[in-house]
This record gives structure tokens, sequence and C-alpha cells, in this order.
């Protein structure tokens, strides 16, 4: 997409009066929300794919850009895979793990917009090549030790190492010298998220993806006779806060990506209006979601 255009906007999500009436009576906006979470996976991409040959661009180093649009196609991509699980109501287990990556991922474009410059990038680069160097150092001691008989795979593996390495436009003395990238605590905190924030998505997050106790109990063990516990089938549902939470973030991430790399910010006035529009939307679904959960216990 050379030009940032308005009609290449998708459509807005629309309900009907009787059907806003039904989640409301029943307190499940659910079906809602995951129109309004379809939609922002596929308006991420859309923004995504805007060509860095685009004259309302500024001038942006080519890898810093692919840096960029690749996280957005990343968290795009991610959601609709989400949308893909849930659409049965069934798998919140693994739409939970899936949650983490997106929502780590829109953090760093905001981090790596917010910081705008180009060591922020390299550390970002960095960060995962300095493995993949890792890994290459122990195939090229297996290979030595076999006095340089090369195996297929081995090949297979340096190749695609040289590659990753090639593109990112650095050297491996480039690599190893870089300073380790923040963790995501540090970002979370640069960006003024607040302690909660990271609470709620990076270290609730985490029993999905090491598979704790907690995580275990919630999907993937049930209780009948409250005597024992047994495995649980795959009836887990995505939960309403699952859809919020995503949806802002990517918002957040696709807002930030256009300031920082647009010159002429009326090019983006579209988008940015239709952006904050979503977000305040999702925000009143979430006012009538949540406001018996604000309430005082008895």
């Amino acid at each position: 997409m050379n030009f940032i255009d308005d009609s290449t906007l998708p459509e807005l999500p629309t309900f009907s009066e009787e059907f806003v009436n039904e989640c409301t009576c029943s307190k499940d906006f659910r079906p809602i929300l995951f129109e309004w979470y379809k939609f922002v996976g596929i308006f991420c991409n859309i923004v995504a794919c805007i060509s860095p040959e685009s004259p309302a661009l500024r001038e942006i180093h080519p890898v810093h850009y692919a840096v960029l649009i690749g996280s957005l196609n990343r968290c795009s991509r991610l959601m609709l895979s989400n949308i893909r699980l849930s659409s049965t109501r069934k798998h919140g287990e693994t739409t939970r793990l899936i949650d983490r990556s997106i929502t780590e991922t829109a953090v760093k474009i905001l981090w790596l917009c917010q910081k705008d410059n180009p060591d922020s990038f390299t550390r970002y680069l960095a960060d995962g090549l300095k493995k993949d160097l890792l890994l290459k150092k122990q195939i090229s001691g297996n290979i030595e030790n076999r006095n340089g008989n090369i195996l297929v795979i081995e090949q297979r593996m340096l190749k695609s190492i040289k590659n990753c390495i090639d593109w990112s436009e650095l050297s491996e003395q480039k690599i190893n010298n870089a300073k380790k990238l923040p963790d995501f605590a540090t970002m979370c905190e640069d960006l003024g998220f607040t302690e909660v924030f990271y609470t709620a998505i990076q270290r609730m997050g985490s029993h999905a993806v090491h598979g704790t106790w907690s995580d275990l109990i919630f999907n993937y063990l049930r209780h009948e006779d409250g005597k024992r516990l047994y495995s649980r089938d795959h009836d887990s549902d995505t939960q309403d806060v699952q859809f919020i939470v995503v949806i802002h973030v990517v918002l957040d991430a696709m807002k930030s990506f256009l300031n920082y790399v647009v010159s002429d910010k009326s090019a983006i006035n579209g988008f940015v209006a239709t952006i904050e529009n979503i977000d305040e939307k999702i925000r009143g679904i979430q006012s009538l979601a949540w406001s018996s959960d604000f309430s005082v216990g008895c």
C-alpha cells in the first residue's frame, strides 16, 4: 500500500439493537467483543502493509521499518488465530498463551517507537540473533569434532542463521557487543504502565506459558465429587478481559507506529480517528461488562 488512504479502512462492525440488548441482559458482551477483536486484527494487518515508499512517511532505516511492520503483522496474524480458536467458544487455554505473545509484541512496538533511536533497534535485533550465534557456535564445534564433516541439517541451519544475520545488516561483532535488551518490566515502566498492567500481562500470563498449578486448576483439571481432580476437556472459553486488553494494547501500538513513521500527520487523520473511536467503544463495553465487578461484595 503505497498511499495512506482512508478508503483502505475496513468497514466498522455494526450490531442490531436486539443483539446489543441480548448481550446487555446476559451481561455477556463477548459476541460483540469478538467482532471488534476480528476487526482490529484485520485493521492491524492493513497498517502493517503501508509501504515505506509512501510519500507521507519520513525516512526510516529499512531494517527498523521492517521490525515494526513485521511486529504489527505478527500481532495481526496471532489475533486472527485467536479468532479461529475462540469462534467455537472453546480453546480458552490456548488463546491465553497467544495473548501473552501478542501483548509482548505490541509493547515492544510501543517501546521502540517511544525510544526513537537506532540503538534500541540494534538491541532488539541483537537480542534474538545472540541466540542464533550461540547455536552457530555449537554447530561449528560439532563439525570441528567430526574433522570438518558437515551434516545436511547443519548446512541448512547455518544457512538460516546467516540469512537472519545478513538481513539484520549487523555484523557478528556488533551483535555480540550490543547492550542487553531491557526486560518486559523495564519496558512497561519506560512506557508509564502501572505495576498492575505488568502483573496482569506478564506474571499472570506466565501461568499459561509455563503450565503452573494455577493454570492446571483453571484450564486442565476439573472436580466433580469434591474428592479428586480429573482431566478437563477443551471447553475453556476465551474471557472478555482477553479480548479487551489485547484490543487496547494493539490499538495503542498501531497508533504509536503511525505517529512514529509518518511525517505528514494529516495523512493519518482517518486512521487515528478510527483507532480512537474503536478504543472509546471498547471502553464503553468494558464499563458495562465489568460494572458489577467493582461493586462492594456482600
